[in-house]
């Protein structure tokens, strides 16, 4: 495989990650918003205060638990390759096809 191939591909694949990412940050977003807004409507609903009902810890626990799904998804695309390096990719791939070169 030529080299601006493989940048290309590295590249592609990088770019697939983000869009993923982000995705998923506006899932979360729009989800969140409308399972709080329900949430905080029902329990105004039963005699809670605004505050009450939008600071209650069943209504906050669905953001922090996704939430910290979204944090490890956000550090998977942005914080291990800094940490691996931004290479990591091509030498393991260099690996794994010098090991099934030596295999055949």
């Amino acid at each position: 495989m030529k080299t601006e191939d493989f940048k290309l591909m590295k590249a592609k694949n990088k770019v697939e990650k983000l869009k993923r990412f982000y995705n998923h940050l506006i899932v979360y977003l729009l989800i969140n918003t409308v399972i709080t807004a329900v949430k905080v409507m029902n329990n105004m609903n039963n005699g809670e205060t605004f505050n009450e009902a939008f600071f209650d810890l069943s209504t906050l626990m669905t953001w922090m638990v996704w939430g910290i799904v979204l944090a490890i998804h956000a550090f998977s695309v942005f914080g291990l390759p800094l940490i691996v390096g931004d290479d990591w990719e091509e030498r393991k791939i260099e690996k794994y096809m010098k090991d099934e070169l030596q295999n055949d």
